[in-house]
């Protein structure tokens, strides 16, 4: 007589079972109506680019993402969408169990802005950022002759600026001539800090401080036009 293995019957419609139902859940899942999309900033609270343009870039095919079915949305392309903004530096976006769409945004940070005969800003990693009509930042400016193609000496020394505290307070203007010297303009002062080439940037700056600091004792710092901080080791000054 033929025996039954029950064990290897019972684990099999169990196995079954759990198929079935995991098959369910994740037709149902796809299913999904969409409810809201989640907008949310990472980092910084000032923002350069409102929800509501987040929004507009999250519609696709002119339909609201809003009770879109989850399996018709393509998150790569609304990740593309978002990134291609030039006010945003990374996207992520995702479906929570819940059915709600999440965008999390982080925004480009400037550095500085110019301001030639083009405007804009430069960011945090050197590149080209549009002004925002939301919020300005309160960054150095940077005058003279520069190219949006050509960023890098005026942003090695705006990012100097940003993460020295002596500059930070003090620093207003960043300068390049046409031939790529770069210069400084202080906050309540009428002289020109002359920078010249970026080689010995650092040794030039702590010659700065140290020359700052003592004609602030002495109160002289109003009676120089032109600091120059070109020649090794030392600081020349021309008296206005």
């Amino acid at each position: 007589m033929l025996q039954v293995n029950w064990n290897y019957i019972k684990m099999l419609a169990l196995l079954i079972i759990v198929v079935l139902l995991y098959a369910f859940s994740s037709v149902k899942n796809d299913v999904r109506k969409i409810s809201k999309a989640n907008i949310s900033f990472l980092g910084e609270n000032n923002l350069f680019i409102t929800h509501e343009t987040v929004s507009k870039l999250l519609i696709q095919n002119q339909q609201r993402v809003e009770n879109e079915a989850k399996e018709t949305l393509d998150l790569n392309t609304l990740e593309n969408a978002l990134n291609s903004n030039p006010m945003i530096k990374s996207a992520e976006v995702y479906v929570a169990v819940n059915g709600t769409l999440n965008a999390e945004i982080k925004q480009k940070r400037p550095v500085a802005r110019v301001s030639t005969n083009a405007s804009y800003y430069i960011d945090d990693e050197g590149n080209y950022m549009p002004l925002s009509s939301n919020f300005t930042a309160r960054v150095p400016l940077v005058t003279g002759y520069v190219e949006k193609n050509n960023l890098k000496n005026v942003f090695q020394v705006a990012r100097k600026v940003e993460t020295d505290d002596f500059l930070k307070h003090h620093v207003v203007e960043i300068h390049q001539n046409i031939n790529g010297a770069l210069a400084l303009r202080l906050r309540q002062c009428d002289f020109i800090v002359n920078l010249g080439e970026l080689e010995f940037l650092d040794k030039k700056i702590n010659n700065l401080k140290a020359f700052y600091k003592k004609s602030l004792k002495e109160k002289t710092l109003d009676k120089y036009s032109k600091v120059n901080l070109q020649f090794d080791n030392q600081v020349v000054c021309t008296k206005a």
